[in-house]
């Protein structure tokens, strides 16, 4: 690395590092200071307290990261050009692009890490966040009651067979069934073969129906308690062949407990909701498309708007280093204050944009990838003008 993006980054790291706390800490206080009533009304600890904001800050801070990241950069360029040291590094022959190599290494990395922050962490961020206003971290706490799920109902249409859920009663955490139904029906016309069945059912058997009185997941595979398999081999004449077993392992069946949490995520998600901001991850949104040939096209739109954003959201932190180099080179402007005002009306511009893109998506109006990309498209476009004319 080069002495000079050794001096960029490290007068570009303090600042940024300043505003990634300050946010946070603002974050945190606000929070605070308008749920104290509720954490003391629920006789939460210090501790609990803490835990909660560790556990809920992921999604604060992939959504700052890149507010952080532009006005930490408009600052550090600002104070550059406040000190003339842009258009002496210009003077000497460095392009604007070379320039801006630090910064968007920078925020490569930053993407990265919103990447792997809204995969892992966000999706399930507000869920642990509520099992301790809940009382989940307390013995008798009343939070594992929200995790079950009644009349649950889900279609695998893989592997040639179409096989239906009914659940009476379903626990995301633990992924127990209660009343479980599943029905079975050949759809290649191929007669698949059920290996869980054998020899219980016959091999060519058109359609399953298996109920049973409670079902778990263990070892990888279902296991169904007090079943009992009724098997149709002819439907013109439907005349069944009954079997009951005690436990019953479900091998040939790959329908993994991901595919009912994805069903039950997507299926609770409003247009409302969806229109406001990105609440699927990307492994929720392609199993519930792994189970759905077909969907309606408003169906369609929420989820594939959905899919655009979550997959546009880290590359914002690579679009905001493309406006703010070029917006403080061309400018010439030496306040700081100039910049941190331009940041300010950026990140504005730059969300109302995004709102507006996602309701267009979620509504059907526009393409879902124009739904998710617009914000970065415009706002690339005209950084990238930007530099050209600055160069």
């Amino acid at each position: 690395m080069r002495l000079l993006d050794r001096y960029l980054l490290r007068e570009l790291l303090v600042p940024l590092v300043y505003c990634l706390a300050g946010f946070f800490i603002f974050w945190v206080s606000f929070d605070l200071f308008s749920g104290l009533e509720d954490f003391q009304r629920r006789h939460l600890t210090f501790g609990e307290i803490l835990l909660y904001y560790v556990v809920t800050s992921p999604e604060q801070i992939s959504l700052v990261m890149p507010i952080a990241l532009l006005l930490g950069m408009l600052y550090a360029l600002t104070n550059h050009s406040r000190h003339n040291e842009v258009t002496a590094m210009r003077a000497a022959g460095i392009s604007l692009w070379r320039l801006s190599a630090p910064y968007f290494g920078v925020g490569l990395v930053f993407a990265v890490i919103c990447f792997l922050l809204n995969e892992l962490w966000v999706p399930r961020s507000e869920e642990r966040g509520e099992d301790i206003l809940l009382g989940h971290t307390q013995p008798g706490g009343n939070a594992a009651g929200r995790f079950w799920h009644t009349n649950v109902v889900f279609t695998n249409h893989r592997e040639g067979r179409t096989n239906t859920w009914h659940l009476v009663r379903y626990h995301s955490r633990t992924h127990e069934m209660d009343g479980p139904t599943v029905i079975s029906e050949d759809t290649a016309g191929e007669r698949h073969r059920i290996t869980a069945l054998e020899p219980m059912a016959d091999n060519g058997a058109a359609l399953v129906q298996i109920s049973a009185r409670r079902g778990i997941y263990t070892n990888g595979a279902w296991l169904f308690q007090s079943a009992s398999i009724m098997s149709f081999t002819n439907l013109s004449n439907p005349v069944p062949r009954i079997e009951r077993s005690e436990e019953l392992l479900l091998k040939g069946f790959s329908d993994p407990p991901a595919f009912i949490d994805s069903e039950i995520r997507v299926s609770s998600l409003t247009a409302i909701r969806a229109a406001k901001r990105p609440q699927l991850s990307l492994r929720e949104i392609a199993n519930y498309l792994a189970l759905h040939d077909h969907l309606e096209p408003a169906q369609r739109a929420l989820i594939e708007t959905q899919w655009q954003c979550r997959l546009a959201a880290p590359w914002t932190c690579v679009v905001v280093v493309l406006i703010a180099l070029p917006f403080v080179a061309a400018t010439g402007r030496r306040n700081v204050f100039v910049g941190v005002a331009a940041s300010i009306f950026i990140c504005f511009a730059y969300f109302v944009l995004q709102r507006i893109g996602l309701s267009l998506g979620v509504g059907g109006h526009i393409s879902p990838w124009i739904a998710g990309w617009l914000p970065n498209i415009a706002f690339a476009t005209a950084g990238f003008c930007l530099m050209v004319r600055a160069r």
